[in-house]
């Protein structure tokens, strides 16, 4: 194996990484997301979780974060929760800070 071939290998292992730090981290803020409007949405226990796993099954529907938004903003609109779209976009960012930091802090 050449040393560009190494190099190669390397890169390809932290592409994979990055990857699957980066599938971790949004689907841990999507459950953080999907726990901040079920409270919103007065949903707490058992039922706060399961919630919470739908947000993140929405992410598989389309590319990018749009569908997770889209979810989460007709949830809100259809129980009449008055919550705008720029604390729903702000709460997203805020909580894949947090989920990255968790993330980092596991290791």
């Amino acid at each position: 194996m050449t040393t560009f071939d190494k190099r190669e290998e390397g890169f390809e292992k932290k592409f994979a990484h990055d990857e699957e730090l980066r599938f971790k981290a949004n689907a841990r803020r999507n459950r953080m997301l999907g726990l901040w409007a079920a409270e919103k949405l007065g949903i707490s226990g058992d039922a706060a979780n399961a919630y919470a796993k739908e947000v993140v099954m929405s992410d598989f529907e389309e590319g990018g974060e749009h569908d997770v938004f889209k979810k989460v903003r007709q949830d809100l609109d259809a129980k009449g929760v008055a919550v705008s779209d720029q604390d729903i976009r702000r709460a997203m960012t805020d909580l894949m800070e947090k989920a990255i930091a968790d993330i980092k802090a596991q290791g």
